[in-house]
């Protein structure tokens, strides 16, 4: 009897069920997440400094449209605008879930780590101002070092950390979620292009109807998907960047579940739209973004031209010393306090950390400088400092993480070798 043939699998094809399954769950982990942007950013760099660099440049540029839409972009802008809508929408969902549920319901809890992100702000944006106003330099990118990236710092804390409280994750996250809301505003306040207030009032008319959906409880993605997309459209032409339509629709999602629902359509989006966020939308913008010429005279020139240096040590030194004074300023001068399972220098490891700013300071960075070559230039200080606060950060989080494996290793040594650590041994024997 002749063997069965055996089903050959799809070159290039789509993944079977189980497969795929396993990569879009992986997808909603910070640590993969941050690895694909990674790759993306590294397969930028490294196509845009070959001979193919022409054909980079070429698919970066190619500009195509949907006229029902009064749209015409390029490659990178639409993902800078339209793909990058699907970031901020899931980040929009995260702000909130904290707003409502996680740690920015009461003034109490939200103290500390909306302070410790004012301040990682306010600080980097006035030491970009001091060193260009030196410099001689342009201010229009003070905005730029503001912005941390959660899936990057997201991802090298996943990595690096085995033993680290679980509230130093907690602290990140719940300090990027404010951080994210405060670069929304800044793209919605001071980066608008002239205002277009009939399509501006249609996107608002839009965001209104989104809100009345969700307050009947509608549901069918077959309303809110053409809505989501005409409402963003609206945003781009009335002149405001159009992720901000992804936040607004973000915030208006119902984030409670009502009775007899095991999820609510805030958790549904956010599942269903994270893998495409971390495994599409993200590393695409990346890939387009963070094609600039490496060279040694750019390299010297991002450390002597006022804006680029500006940049980085906004994003470097003005990220830490914000995050961390702002840290302690909060639990000196109010009634906030640091979560006891953390001490002052994870703290620190956890402000140099937020000085990685890749996607949104990339963007904010093209919103600044229209002008190609100063553009370049941001863009590689954005990629210098955000790898130089990376390292610093893996060096400091490392430390941490072996200080914290000892006590944990000490606390379950079992030296008698009757399975039963030493620690609980003598806590039982005292209360003997």
């Amino acid at each position: 009897m002749a063997d069965a043939p055996r089903e050959r699998s799809p070159f290039l094809g789509l993944l079977p069920l189980p497969e795929r399954n396993a990569v879009v769950q992986a997808l909603r982990t910070e640590t993969v997440g941050g690895l694909v942007l990674l790759g993306a950013a590294v397969v930028a760099l490294v196509w845009a400094n070959t001979p193919w660099s022409g054909t980079y440049e070429q698919i970066r540029d190619f500009h195509f449209g949907i006229p029902a839409l009064g749209l015409d972009l390029s490659v990178e802008h639409w993902t800078a605008d339209g793909l990058l809508a699907i970031f901020f929408l899931v980040a929009g969902i995260e702000l909130k879930r904290e707003l409502v549920v996680g740690e920015l319901r009461t003034p109490a809890t939200a103290a500390l780590p909306v302070i410790a992100a004012l301040c990682g702000m306010v600080v980097p944006a006035a030491l970009y101002a001091a060193t260009v106003t030196a410099g001689g330099g342009s201010l229009d990118g003070w905005a730029v070092p503001m912005a941390t990236d959660i899936a990057f710092a997201l991802a090298v804390l996943a990595v690096l950390s085995t033993h680290l409280p679980a509230a130093l994750r907690a602290f990140l996250l719940t300090l990027a979620v404010v951080d994210d809301l405060g670069a929304i505003l800044i793209i919605a306040v001071f980066f608008t292009s002239d205002l277009n207030l009939a399509a501006l009032g249609g996107a608002f008319a839009g965001l209104a109807l989104f809100y009345v959906l969700q307050r009947f409880r509608v549901r069918g993605w077959w309303w809110y998907v053409p809505l989501g997309i005409t409402t963003w459209a609206l945003m781009y032409n009335g002149g405001v960047h159009a992720t901000v339509a992804g936040v607004a629709i973000g915030l208006i999602l119902r984030t409670t579940r009502d009775k007899g629902e095991t999820a609510s359509p805030a958790e549904r989006t956010s599942h269903l739209l994270h893998p495409v966020s971390a495994g599409v939308a993200v590393p695409l913008f990346a890939l387009f973004a963070a094609g600039v010429g490496v060279s040694a005279a750019a390299l010297g020139e991002v450390f002597t031209r006022p804006e680029p240096l500006g940049v980085v040590l906004g994003l470097v030194v003005g990220k830490t010393l914000g995050i961390f004074a702002g840290t302690y300023l909060a639990a000196r001068f109010t009634r906030a306090k640091l979560n006891p399972e953390l001490a002052w220098a994870d703290v620190l490891a956890l402000a140099v950390l937020a000085g990685i700013g890749f996607t949104v300071a990339l963007l904010i960075g093209e919103l600044a400088f229209p002008d190609p070559a100063t553009t370049e230039h941001v863009k590689a200080a954005v990629l210098a400092g955000s790898l130089i606060a990376a390292v610093l950060a893996a060096l400091l989080i490392k430390r941490r993480n072996g200080i914290y494996r000892r006590l944990y290793e000490e606390e379950n040594r079992d030296d008698d070798h009757d399975g039963i650590p030493d620690v609980y041994q003598r806590a039982t024997t005292a209360e003997r």
